[in-house]
C-alpha cells in the first residue's frame, strides 16, 4: 500500500494511539514516518472502557496477543449490556452480543418467537441466546469447537482501563516506529491543502502530509483551523453532562455492562479486574450537577477511589469528518453517548475507513474525501436512530422520560419502528453496526409491539415452533452448563 511519506496525529488518549498502531504498522511505507503529538499537562477523557465485539477485528489486524492485552489493561470479558429499568422500574433485558436461536425449518427465528410471543407460547426473548443467560449466570468461554454448538460461535467483546489501554497502543505503535512528540499545539499553520504544520509552545514546527486530529472536545484542527462544522443531535439526545468515578472491584464480576435509567439519565457499571468504572449519564435540565454526583456516589459498592470528575458534551458529529489534508478521529469527530458502548467502535470504524481509503498522494482525491465523510455519516445516523430507541420506548413516569416517549424522533428510527408493528420485521441497512438481533433484542425488552406476525411463519405449524422452541432453550441450557466461570477466566489472567 502507498500512503503518505509523513502522517501526524495530534492528541494521545485512546483515539491517537489507536490510530498511531493502525497507521504505524499498516500504512506508512520505509521511508515514511508517524509522529504522535501530545501533551502530558491536558488530560484525556478515557471513559470508553467497554466494547463491543468489532474490536476482536481490530486487535487482530494489529497482531495484538489478546491474554497480553488483558493483562496490561486490567480487562474483563463481556456478552452484553444489560439494561435495567429502561421500560419500568425493576424490569430488566440483556442486549446480548451472538445469535439468538436458529432458523426453524427454514423461517428467522426472529419471526416465529414473535408470532409465539404474541400468542403466549415462547418465553422471554434471553432464554434463547447462550451470551445472555452466560452474562446473567456470570460465566464465560472463549468459543469452543463443538459441532453446531452455540458454544462454538460465543461472541464477546472486553471491558478495560482506557488509560492503560492508550499505554498498551503506545508500546506497540512504538515497535512499529511510530514516534510520539511531547508538546502542546498553539498554532496551526494553514496550507494549500489544508493544515501545512502545527507549531508547539517549544517554538518546534512539525509539518506533515496529512494530519488526524484527535485533539478531544477541542477539535483543533478539523474544527479551530479548518472549521468543519457541527451537526447537533440535542434534540434527539438531550443529555448533555456524565460524572464518573472508580470504585473498588466485584469478587465476581459479571461479563456485562450494566445500564442502569434513573430519574434523568442512565448510570454506567463497568467491572474491570482491578477496579469498577461508574458513570451517570444525565440531562443538566432536568438533574443538576451537584444532584448527579451525590446520586452517583449513593449507588455505588464500596468507597470511591478517587473524587468523581465531571463530563460535559454534546452529541452530534462534525459536517466534514475528512476535510482537506486533515480527518478527524473520537471526540474530535463526534459524540454519542456510551449507552451502547460505541465511542471506541467509532473510533476503529473511522481508522478501518482511513485505511481502505489511504490517499496515494496529496492533494486528495475528492471522491475519496467525499466517500469518507458519507460512510462515516452514515454510521453515526443509523448509531444514533439505535440509542434514540433505548429513549423512545420507554413507560417511566418521571418528566425527563415522559418527554423523551413523546418527542419526534429521527426518520430511520420511525421507519423501523413502523415496519416492527406492522409484522415483526426488521431489516438492516448496508452498513449498519447493529443487525437484526441487536434491533429485536431492544425492541423486545422495550415491549415494542405488533399487530400481527410475519405471514411467512403461517408455512410452519405453531405445535412444530413450539416444539422448535423448547429444544433451542434446552441446547442452550446444556451449553451453559459446560462454560466455566467469568471470575475463572480473569484468574487464569492475573499474572503468577
Amino acid at each position: 500500500m502507498t500512503a503518505p511519506r509523513s502522517i501526524v496525529i495530534v492528541g494521545g488518549g485512546t483515539a491517537g494511539w489507536m490510530a498511531a498502531a493502525a497507521l504505524g504498522r499498516l500504512c506508512v511505507p520505509a521511508e515514511g514516518k508517524v509522529t504522535l503529538v501530545e501533551s502530558d499537562e491536558i488530560p484525556t477523557v478515557g471513559v470508553g472502557e467497554a466494547t463491543i465485539p468489532p474490536i476482536r477485528t481490530f486487535h487482530a489486524m494489529l497482531g495484538i496477543d489478546e491474554d497480553a492485552f488483558l493483562r496490561a489493561t486490567g480487562g474483563s470479558y463481556k456478552m452484553g449490556i444489560r439494561f435495567e429499568g429502561w421500560t419500568r422500574a425493576g424490569e430488566t433485558y440483556v442486549h446480548p452480543f451472538g445469535q439468538i436461536g436458529t432458523e426453524i425449518a427454514g423461517t428467522p427465528f426472529a419471526a416465529q418467537w414473535l408470532r409465539a410471543r404474541l400468542h403466549g407460547g415462547a418465553e422471554p426473548l434471553d432464554h434463547y441466546s447462550l451470551e445472555a443467560r452466560a452474562g446473567e449466570a456470570g460465566r464465560f468461554s472463549r468459543p469452543i469447537a463443538n459441532g453446531n454448538s452455540p458454544l462454538s460461535r460465543i461472541a464477546y467483546a472486553y471491558h478495560f482501563d482506557a488509560a492503560r489501554y492508550a499505554a498498551f497502543l503506545r508500546a506497540h505503535a512504538e515497535q512499529h516506529g511510530v514516534v510520539r512528540r511531547e508538546g502542546t499545539v498553539e498554532h496551526v499553520e494553514p496550507g494549500p491543502h489544508g493544515v501545512a504544520a502545527i507549531h508547539l509552545a517549544d517554538g518546534a514546527r512539525i509539518s506533515g502530509d496529512l494530519f488526524i486530529d484527535c485533539s478531544g472536545f477541542r477539535a483543533l484542527l478539523i474544527e479551530g483551523a479548518l472549521g468543519a462544522g457541527w451537526y447537533d443531535w440535542s434534540r434527539w439526545l438531550p443529555c448533555d453532562r456524565a460524572v464518573a468515578v472508580p470504585s473498588p472491584p466485584d469478587a465476581a464480576p459479571l461479563p456485562l455492562t450494566r445500564a442502569i435509567a434513573h430519574e434523568a439519565g442512565w448510570r454506567w457499571r463497568i467491572p474491570l479486574a482491578h477496579r469498577t468504572g461508574n458513570g451517570l449519564v444525565y440531562s443538566s435540565a432536568h438533574l443538576d450537577d451537584d444532584a448527579a454526583q451525590r446520586a452517583l456516589l449513593d449507588a455505588i459498592d464500596g468507597e470511591p477511589l478517587a473524587e468523581p470528575r465531571l463530563i460535559r458534551f454534546a452529541t452530534g458529529h462534525r459536517r466534514r469528518f475528512w476535510s482537506g489534508n486533515c480527518i478527524a478521529l473520537g471526540l474530535a469527530a463526534g459524540f454519542m453517548e456510551p449507552l451502547e458502548s460505541t465511542s471506541i467502535h467509532l473510533v476503529q470504524s473511522g481508522i478501518q475507513h482511513l485505511v481502505r481509503m489511504m490517499p496515494p498522494a496529496t492533494p486528495t482525491a475528492p471522491a475519496i474525501v467525499e466517500r469518507y465523510n458519507r460512510i462515516m455519516a452514515g454510521e453515526f445516523a443509523r448509531i444514533r436512530d439505535f440509542l434514540v430507541a433505548h429513549y423512545h420506548l420507554n413507560d417511566r413516569p418521571e418528566p425527563f422520560w415522559r418527554e423523551r416517549a413523546n418527542a419526534p424522533i429521527p426518520d430511520g428510527m420511525a421507519e423501523k419502528l413502523a415496519l416492527f408493528r406492522a409484522g415483526g420485521r426488521i431489516f438492516r441497512e448496508p452498513d449498519e453496526l447493529f443487525n437484526e438481533t441487536s434491533w429485536l433484542a431492544l425492541f423486545a425488552g422495550q415491549r415494542a409491539l405488533i399487530d400481527a406476525h410475519d405471514p411467512i411463519c403461517d408455512a410452519i405449524s405453531a405445535d412444530l415452533v413450539s416444539h422448535r422452541l423448547q429444544q433451542i432453550e434446552r441446547v442452550v441450557s446444556a451449553s451453559l452448563a459446560h462454560m466455566p466461570y467469568h471470575v475463572e477466566a480473569l484468574r487464569r489472567l492475573a499474572p503468577e
